[in-house]
């Protein structure tokens, strides 16, 4: 990364250098109401939050989240910026979360702030009528209903179902033959919201759907060519709570089906889609987002950069200078279908679609195509980035030296992973960004 992780030196000197590349997002939908006065500023930028590591360390709130959150509500609790808060967990649904940073920050947040991983899955209306199988945790039912899948079946309805196939827990295991009908229907993809709480159980009833093309009564076809479309949430290898080291992501969970998966067949695991940060899916979902509430507040300017605020290199990091990366190309050549290029920096078509592929999904979806020029990325110190890691200075040996936690489909591209500015909080990304921006809020 050019050495700029290294020469961590002074982090009010480093936060104060200018971004080496640009970036920004834009949005579609919020609930907030309310007009502005024509007497006060009007922001045309977005803020783009990330939660656990930046504003919460598991339940535990961050000291410097208050501070900065004062800074973004005028005397009424209203905010003088659009703000939305990007995450990748899909445990709960975006009013739950809502409820919690209401809480947790003190200022009232809407659900239409809040994106979770599974938040872009409403975008894939093809496959809302098929019956999908998902795993997680949490009321996954609910949540998938919730995004729009009107057909769906859980881990545990497939192991009740079928009680002979999870046999790992001598404990669980059926104590006498099953005599049971399977009355499930035949499943026709699979969703992953987040890690599960049984890996064990989990794996085995993916791999086997996989394997038997969704129908469970089938044995396994291991040379079958091609495997149900699978659309994955929350790439995140790890992620920080209360302990002193980062804990396992469904991420993790993703390293664990992938190599039995190849393990088992010899063949790569294939993703219809990959979501949540860093895809540019999640940021494109933000933008209308951000977009929508500069509407709501009747705010004339447009919003032409947006921030990303995150603890995460391989996500946060990454994923706001990929989405520049596309902004930047859009931008130049005006032209929608530039989206093809971001794929040379991910070598997947799964984690970013094709022009044409992706273009259909946004109209699919309704979703208005990119407005903003920018997306810059703030790195904080308070979650899994360590700024006392040390990481070599050299691109060529980073790339085969560095240990990559990044998804397997997204190729380790030092741009990619080098953040515009380093802060020690989110108080201080605040502050930045109100500099950067020439902003005083009244």
């Amino acid at each position: 990364m050019r050495g700029l992780l290294t020469a961590f030196r002074g982090l009010r000197t480093l936060s104060n250098r200018p971004a080496r590349r640009k970036a920004g997002i834009v949005g579609c939908r919020c609930g907030l109401c309310g007009t502005q006065s024509v007497n006060k500023p009007q922001p045309r930028f977005g803020l783009l939050f990330d939660i656990d590591g930046v504003l919460v360390r598991g339940r535990m709130p961050i000291p410097a989240a208050k501070r900065a959150f004062e800074k973004l509500v005028d005397s009424r609790g209203q905010f003088v910026v659009p703000v939305v808060f990007v995450t990748n967990a899909g445990n709960c649904q975006r009013h739950t979360k809502a409820d919690q940073l209401s809480h947790v920050l003190g200022v009232p947040v809407t659900e239409d702030q809040v994106i979770m991983s599974h938040s872009p899955l409403r975008m894939f209306k093809r496959f809302h009528d098929k019956c999908v199988l998902v795993s997680g945790q949490g009321p996954v039912l609910e949540i998938a209903k919730d995004v729009g899948f009107q057909n769906v079946v859980s881990i545990d309805m497939v192991r009740e179902s079928y009680p002979l196939l999870d046999m790992v827990d001598h404990n669980r295991r059926p104590k006498l033959p099953s005599s049971s009908v399977p009355s499930l229907p035949k499943v026709e993809a699979v969703v992953l919201f987040g890690e599960p709480i049984r890996w064990e159980t989990n794996l085995q009833l993916i791999v086997d759907i996989l394997l038997t093309n969704g129908d469970l009564c089938s044995p396994h076809q291991t040379q079958a060519t091609a495997h149900l479309p699978i659309l994955a949430c929350n790439m995140d290898l790890m992620w920080m709570a209360e302990a002193n080291s980062p804990r396992f992501g469904h991420g993790t969970f993703l390293v664990c089906l992938e190599n039995i998966y190849k393990k088992i067949t010899g063949r790569d695991l294939k993703y219809e889609a990959l979501m949540g940060k860093p895809s540019e899916l999640t940021y494109h979902f933000a933008e209308c987002l951000i977009r929508s509430q500069a509407v709501q507040k009747q705010w004339k300017l447009p919003i032409t950069s947006l921030y990303a605020i995150g603890d995460n290199l391989m996500t946060d990091v990454y994923g706001a200078n990929l989405y520049n990366r596309f902004l930047e190309e859009r931008h130049a050549r005006k032209n929608p279908k530039a989206v093809a290029k971001v794929a040379s920096a991910t070598g997947s078509s799964a984690a970013v679609p094709g022009g044409e592929e992706y273009m259909d999904s946004l109209r699919e979806s309704e979703l208005a195509l990119p407005s903003a020029t920018s997306c810059k990325s703030v790195l904080v110190c308070t979650g899994v980035y360590d700024p006392n890691a040390e990481v070599p200075s050299d691109s060529n040996r980073c790339i085969k030296e560095t240990v990559f936690h990044g998804h397997r489909d997204f190729r380790f591209d030092p741009a990619l992973v080098e953040p515009g500015h380093i802060v020690t909080d989110v108080d201080e990304a605040v502050e930045l960004i109100f500099e950067q921006e020439k902003f005083v809020p009244q």
